[in-house]
Formats: C-alpha cells, structure tokens, sequence
C-alpha cells in the first residue's frame, strides 16, 4: 500500500487523480495538467512534495564527511543558509542520487534526497558514515511544500507570520533560513522563482489551505515534469543513475576536482573518464518534424553514431516537442530521431529551453 503525505486528503478534497510514486501516493494532476503547468510559468501554483526524504547531519565531523561523500564541495559553502546541489557517486563513478545540501554551520548540514530513492540513499549516506563524527537524522516529522511561479514569493509570504516571512522575504536565490521549527529555501525544480518550504506535517494542511485562500492553485506530478523538463532540469532514473556518469549527464559542473587533495567517493573513477576523452555529451533537442520525443528513443547522428533520449515530451510554453539525450561525442547541430519507426529531424540545443517564464532557445 503507498504511503500518504500530511496532505493526502487535501488531495482528495481537490478532486486529484491519485498515482504511486515511489511508493507514495501523490497528484498526478487535478483536472488539467496543461493549465496547472501555464499556472506555474504565469502565476502561482504549488506542489506537495512532502514524499522528498529530509536528513539533518550534526555533529564536528559533518563538513569532513560530506566533502568525502558528495562530488561537489560543502567547503564552497560559507554563508549559513546557503544550499549547494550535488550527486552522491558509486565507486565506478556512477550516480546514486542527486540532491540538495543546506549549510546550517560547520557541524550542522540538511539534505533533501528524492523520494522514490530513499531507503537506498539512507543505507549508502550511513554506511559511509563510518570513521566521521556525525549523526544523521531523518526528518519524517517534516512535510514539504513548493510554491512556485512568478508570482509564488509574494503570495507565499501573504500567509506567512512573524520570523518566517522575515527570513523568507530576505532570502536569495538557492539560500535557506530557518525559523523555529519550519525551514524555507528560495529552491525549486520548475526553473521558476518561488519557495520551498519544510513544516512541521501537522501543521501542512493548515498552511496548504492558507496559500489555497491566497490565490495559489495545486499543480501535481504531471506539470511537475513538464517544467522540469523545459528548465533542463535532470530526473534521477531517467537522465542519470548508477550506470551513468555526472560527466555525461550535464552534470559536470556540480562536480568540484578542486582542490586536489580532497578525496571524495568516485573522484578516481571520474579523472580515468576526463583522461580517457570520448565522453557523451548531453543535450537538448527541438524536434521539427512530426510526432512527440520520448524517453528512450534513438537518436540517429549520422557517421558520429547513435544517442537516446532520457526524458521527453511536448513543451507546452514552447508549442513543440523537446528532449534532453545523450549522444555521441562528435553529434553536429542537426539529428534525426527515429518516432515509431521512422527518422524525424531535431534540432541540437544547449538546455534549458524555458527559465522564468522565457524562451531560451529558438522555435
């Protein structure tokens, strides 16, 4: 049986079709999935995204053991509150999970793992906490709300009181701030501005209904990918996983070789890939003939070879089919990809396609 969130019956309430995902029972959407994803690019809409797996790490060895275990660099972070995105990786420089790491103070970090990898990342964060002075501690006390979309700030911190709307309204991008016992970050995964925010789970249904009452409309899983998809944003399963390197993921830029002397889970693995050159690149793709991209498709780049699609689907802000794939090495601008058996020219582009309401390729 999946499990509900503190806003499960919020959900059942709004008349939203109900799916499992990753063993939880979520929105898929709440009548239209099409309006809900244009709410968020032109208004307000929020998510339950309480399924997301919260772990607090204390202790003097927490800034040591998250600099062996993320290949991105916690050192980075100097201001408290900053949030820092990364990967966990295998020994074979695969990807376990991507996720997000806050900087509290030097010896205390929270982290937000996906959903549908929880037990597994718990398992693999604790077996490599061995040998490090650090507690780790999973915060299932916690439901999660993201209010996104241009207008999300301002109708977000209408509901908010006191510490909160201070810390909120004073927040930069990718930083978060806590107040009491509810945390909010100016994160998000629609390539929207907006909030999310941690709340103690008796008390989500209450601030679910306060942003209802604001004007902020439920959004579910469907417009949730439609907008990550548009804003480049990886999926973890699809884009990238454990047989996949972050090098060929688009993921290059979250891992830090800086400085050389610190050691971190997959680091060996990936400097014998940089070394071996070859590396697939991962793009984006316009298609401009007939049909929609999908996930697992073959992309068809002539003498260079062949790539796959990872995650695609029609970009309801652009009006076309778009993609995120990766293909070989020395793939040139135009492709074809093979729609049901037959090729359709795409178009080659550097993601994201959509940020803050934008266009950011071509059509």
């Amino acid at each position: 049986m999946s499990k509900q969130t503190p806003l499960y019956h919020k959900h059942l309430q709004a008349g939203a079709r109900m799916v499992d995902f990753g063993g939880w029972s979520m929105p898929l959407h709440y009548g239209s999935q099409l309006d809900e994803h244009h709410l968020v690019r032109q208004g307000a809409g929020m998510f339950d995204v309480s399924h997301m797996t919260v772990v607090d790490l204390q202790g003097a060895g927490a800034r040591d053991y998250l600099r062996f275990l993320l290949a991105n660099d916690v050192a980075k972070l100097k201001t408290p509150g900053k949030a820092l995105y990364s990967c966990m990786l295998t020994p074979e420089g695969g990807v376990v999970d991507d996720l997000i790491t806050y900087y509290l103070s030097d010896t205390f970090y929270r982290v937000v793992v996906n959903a549908a990898t929880r037990d597994k990342d718990l398992a693999w964060m604790r077996d490599r906490a061995t040998g490090f002075d650090v507690l780790l501690q999973e915060r299932d006390d916690l439901a999660m709300v993201a209010v996104q979309g241009p207008g999300a700030r301002d109708k977000a911190m209408s509901v908010m009181e006191g510490d909160l709307a201070r810390a909120a309204d004073a927040l930069s991008p990718f930083v978060g701030a806590q107040a009491g016992d509810w945390f909010v970050g100016r994160t998000g995964y629609t390539g929207e501005d907006g909030f999310e925010v941690m709340v103690p789970a008796a008390e989500a249904p209450a601030f679910w209904a306060r942003l209802l009452a604001a004007g902020v409309k439920p959004a579910g899983l469907g417009a949730r990918d439609t907008l990550r998809l548009e804003a480049g944003m990886n999926l973890y399963g699809q884009d990238m996983d454990e047989q996949v390197s972050p090098l060929e993921s688009g993921l290059a830029w979250t891992v830090a070789f800086e400085p050389a002397n610190r050691d971190f889970v997959g680091r060996a693995a990936l400097e014998k890939q940089k070394a071996a050159g070859g590396l697939r690149r991962f793009v984006g793709l316009v298609l401009e003939g007939r049909g929609v991209l999908r996930s697992h498709m073959r992309v068809l780049a002539g003498e260079a070879g062949e790539g796959e699609i990872t995650s695609g689907g029609f970009s309801p802000t652009l009006g076309v089919s778009i993609a995120l794939a990766r293909v070989p090495a020395g793939t040139r601008e135009k492709v074809d990809v093979d729609v049901r058996g037959k090729p359709q020219p795409a178009r080659v582009v550097k993601p994201p396609f959509v940020r803050n309401g934008k266009a950011c390729v071509e059509i």
